[in-house]
């Protein structure tokens, strides 16, 4: 549609507005298509997932180290609280020491 209304509009606008003649633009006869320029083509990026990178960041590890030593604790405080009533279930080496079960 664009296109047809432009069709309609340049030969008005050439009427009211000529082409200035200089030497720098190309003369009415001689104008023709100019040909697209060829398309970009994209090369194709290799995907990298996370674990091929040598580079992680601190806080994710530093949290992962939290995580574990949060477990570790827990265990700990579980297995204290067993024994207060009991339950045997702790580590077999307390202090560097063999602990009889």
């Amino acid at each position: 549609m664009l296109h047809c209304i432009a069709r309609l509009l340049d030969p008005l606008l050439r009427l009211l507005w000529p082409p200035p003649a200089g030497r720098h633009r190309p003369a009415q006869a001689d104008r023709r298509p100019v040909p697209p320029p060829p398309r970009p083509t994209r090369a194709r990026a290799p995907y990298y997932r996370g674990e091929d990178s040598p580079l992680v960041r601190p806080y994710l590890l530093a949290h992962e180290r939290c995580q574990a030593e949060a477990r570790r604790q827990r265990a700990r405080r579980r297995a204290l609280w067993l024994a207060v009533h009991g339950v045997d279930v702790g580590p077999r080496v307390i202090h560097g020491r063999e602990v009889a079960a």
